[in-house]
């Protein structure tokens, strides 16, 4: 008997391997697209990086759910890849000759214009050497003019508004503030926060002449541990406002030494929503804190209401609030450009890139060929207490919120440039 049951399972198992190898093979799933995260995993920065991070994941999740990129070959997901370039120049040209060995062709960075530079020459020069393996450069952040002015790239595409356009939505702000009578300029010193300040002395000039400038600064980026110093200087000027495109912890820490020593003045910032400087202020910040961005969580409208709390949905934890919407749009542009070419060689697809039209959630922006700088609107919001008029959600769980008060067009927040674009 057990012969014979054993002879049994022997003929089911091999009908069965039969039946298996007389089945159709089945069609291997599409490889996804591979786009290189280059930032700050680690070290001063590490919170931004992550909060980039989590966004994109967002944005590829939203194409992938809808069927991902759709190709001649068959639709493909989209994925993120971690590189951490640790805020370092060497390091960011490490991650990008890594990605490249891997396999990838777009490269997103943004969390420092110095890096930026560094990455569109590399790129530049990789892309000479090797028309074959191409790659693209997409970057949300990293907003020093002449990333899209005297530098600008073919590879390279701009999604953020760059300095010079935050500062003049800023200024349409400030030129209205009839009590505003001195100012304090601080910033990094590197080429973003540079021309920050550069940009900030010239636009002061020719709005407010008769604002007085009493401190202009550079600090060293991501190496100030302790800015009491500073904001005692800030507070001994009799400065009544602060203007500054620091980010990151160089703006919480700045932000959090002003309240220590007491200083009551505003703050013309470029990135004062978001990253623990609500919660460092306080009340304190109550009318204080004026923010300029593509986006904000309380921008009126359905659309942007329904956008937000999906987000928060997907990512409830507070501490991880952090949504910008030009990530989003840089994402639906990849993926449009993608099927437009129907390929995904860097050529093909920067050639669409530089026409595109990406809207997400009522939000809508278009490339600009001559320099490959986005154009969308642009918002200027003040911090105030949730729950007051204009400010139904906080940021960060921290109770405060930012309520837009003026609106920038497109067509209003757009600069003339200086590009001269070398195309393949």
């Amino acid at each position: 008997m057990q012969k014979l049951l054993k002879r049994l399972l022997a003929a089911l198992c091999l009908c069965t391997w039969l039946a298996a190898l007389a089945q159709p093979a089945t069609q291997p799933a599409q490889p996804p697209i591979r786009i290189a995260l280059i930032e700050s995993m680690s070290g001063a920065f590490a919170n931004t990086g992550e909060a980039v991070f989590r966004n994109l994941v967002w944005a590829t999740e939203r194409i992938n759910a809808r069927g991902g990129v759709k190709l001649p070959g068959g639709a493909r997901n989209l994925v993120i890849e971690r590189y951490d370039n640790k805020g370092q120049n060497e390091e960011s040209l490490a991650a990008l000759r890594s990605a490249i060995d891997d396999g990838i062709t777009v490269i997103a960075q943004g969390n420092s214009s110095a890096i930026a530079a560094v990455l569109i020459d590399a790129i530049n020069k990789h892309n000479e050497r090797s028309p074959g393996k191409r790659v693209l450069f997409l970057n949300y952040s990293a907003v020093d003019p002449i990333l899209t002015n005297e530098k600008c790239s073919y590879w390279h595409f701009r999604f953020d508004a760059h300095a010079d356009m935050r500062m003049a939505a800023l200024m349409d702000v400030l030129k209205d503030d009839a009590s505003l009578k001195s100012i304090y300029l601080i910033g990094q010193d590197y080429s973003f926060g540079q021309a920050v300040l550069r940009e900030a002395r010239k636009q002061i000039a020719v709005q407010r002449p008769d604002v007085q400038i009493v401190g202009d600064e550079l600090h060293a980026l991501g190496r100030v541990k302790d800015f009491i110093p500073y904001a005692v200087k800030i507070k001994a000027s009799g400065a009544q406002a602060v203007l500054t495109g620091n980010w990151g912890n160089d703006l919480t820490l700045l932000i959090k030494a002003a309240r220590e020593v007491g200083y009551d003045g505003k703050f013309y910032t470029f990135y004062g929503n978001a990253l623990g400087v609500p919660a460092a202020l306080g009340d304190a910040g109550v009318g204080k804190v004026i923010a300029v961005a593509d986006w904000f969580p309380n921008e009126p409208g359905a659309a942007s209401e329904a956008f937000y709390q999906a987000f928060r949905q997907r990512f409830p934890k507070p501490q991880d609030d952090y949504v910008h919407m030009r990530m989003q749009l840089m994402v639906e542009a990849l993926a449009q450009s993608i099927e437009r070419a129907g390929s995904t060689e860097s050529g093909a697809v920067a050639a669409e890139m530089e026409r595109a039209v990406a809207t997400v959630s009522g939000h809508k922006g278009t490339m600009r060929a001559t320099d490959h700088q986005f154009q969308q609107p642009l918002l200027v919001a003040m911090m105030g207490k949730q729950g007051t008029p204009g400010i139904r959600f906080d940021v960060e769980g921290s109770g405060y919120g930012f309520r837009v008060i003026k609106t920038i067009t497109p067509e209003r927040a757009e600069q003339p440039n200086s590009c001269r674009m070398v195309r393949p």
